[in-house]
């Protein structure tokens, strides 16, 4: 008799998971629920495990669904289908992965349970939507929508590195160009000037001491001090209070602040959308939504809202509670599940905050550029200044 594991929720909603030996899995449904315990997840021990496996970047993975669902759109079986799209991945460790899936698949494993077992790959909301896919006999548009979800998501994240990269590297670039001005053109100045014989302007002699700083093992010290408190923040950032409160410092941060909120709530409410629409229900949506949150202040605020749903609440009331959300949010998604019809509500507030964060990237492109011209020309500027002004010092004694 076969092992099985499950997942299932108690009455009063805690959730448990254990092993039990049945012939099948309906027989092992039945004796749950005779136990008072509603199954959510049920899989056979077969003695593979998941495991790390290789990284694949998350492009490859949305080309992989939207062929997929394009074959098994056309009718071609799901076996077939794998083999075609392992022998055409250029990634080898994608392909592997995908040979890997086609061969549990064939053993008699259905193809979300295949799945899990490459979480690096394929995420909980993945899994979960063939899932339903799977029990709906809806796998090519379930598949359809994986890849539309994925391709938002790419996009989001595509304007959002955009969005930080140019100014961490523009900032970057004016520190090292100062730091070498600084460095090695202050010092043969500094040279020049002891031969004057007189009192250097204050604004000159703090460059000269600048300098002498960083050229001498001060500049070591400094530098693995300023590690150490990288290392340190890194380090309380992976403990779950650090994670809340580093997440609740960049949400109130000025300019950055309100784009990270409108990026949360996008994300939260695309893939909440996602997960409803394909025939998830809302509990396992939330807690997935909760994972994907990617800020632990939003994926609190799901937690406490899946909590409050499980007692019977509407979804929209502990949104509101948790004073995250705007109004506007919470009030379009008390109407929707009115009207029964809140995916597409919260599909539409998904859309409305892709716009709100493509304006805002925009905005905050054009508003850094001048700000970094600025910043380079009073830095550069204010270093040539000091330089020259024992120079027109001199000058100016010796016309007198």
């Amino acid at each position: 008799m076969p092992t099985f594991t499950y997942v299932a929720r108690t009455r009063d909603g805690r959730k448990q998971s254990g092993s039990m030996s049945s012939n099948d899995k309906k027989s092992l449904t039945r004796a749950l629920q005779m136990r008072g315990l509603t199954p959510e997840q049920i899989e056979m021990k077969t003695g593979r495990k998941r495991t790390r496996g290789p990284r694949v970047k998350s492009a490859d993975v949305l080309v992989f669904t939207r062929q997929l669902s394009t074959i098994v759109n056309a009718g071609l079986p799901l076996l077939q289908g794998l083999d075609i799209l392992a022998e055409q991945t250029e990634d080898p460790r994608f392909a592997k992965v995908i040979d890997q899936i086609g061969t549990d698949v064939e053993g008699g494993d259905s193809f979300s349970d295949a799945l899990r077992r490459h979480p690096r790959v394929y995420s909980d909301l993945y899994v979960s939507m063939v899932r339903s896919g799977e029990a709906s006999g809806n796998l090519d548009g379930v598949l359809l929508q994986l890849a539309d979800y994925m391709e938002s998501m790419e996009e989001l994240k595509r304007r959002i590195r955009s969005a930080m990269t140019y100014p961490v590297v523009a900032l970057s670039m004016i520190l090292l160009i100062a730091a070498g001005l600084i460095i090695w053109v202050v010092p043969q100045f500094a040279e020049i000037f002891a031969g004057f014989g007189q009192d250097l302007p204050l604004p000159t002699q703090m460059l000269i001491d600048v300098s002498n700083i960083l050229r001498s093992i001060y500049a070591l010290m400094i530098v693995g001090v300023g590690v150490m408190i990288v290392l340190a923040i890194r380090l309380y950032g992976q403990t779950k209070t650090g994670r809340y409160n580093l997440d609740s410092i960049a949400l109130r941060l000025p300019v950055f602040g309100k784009l990270l909120r409108k990026v949360a709530i996008s994300r939260f409410t695309r893939t909440l959308s996602t997960l409803t629409k394909s025939g998830v229900a809302i509990l396992s949506a939330l807690e997935i939504a909760e994972r994907t949150a990617g800020n632990e202040v939003f994926a609190r605020t799901i937690r406490q809202a899946g909590e409050a749903v499980r007692k019977g609440e509407t979804l929209a009331e502990p949104l509101a509670r948790s004073g995250e959300y705007p109004s506007m949010v919470t009030r379009m998604i008390g109407v929707g599940e009115k009207t029964g019809a809140l995916e597409q509500m919260l599909s539409k507030i998904s859309d409305f905050y892709d716009s709100e964060v493509r304006a805002a990237v925009d905005g905050l492109t054009s508003l850094i550029e001048p700000i970094l011209i600025m910043m380079m020309g009073i830095i550069v500027g204010g270093i040539v200044i000091a330089l020259f002004m024992p120079i027109l010092q001199l000058s100016s004694l010796v016309q007198q």
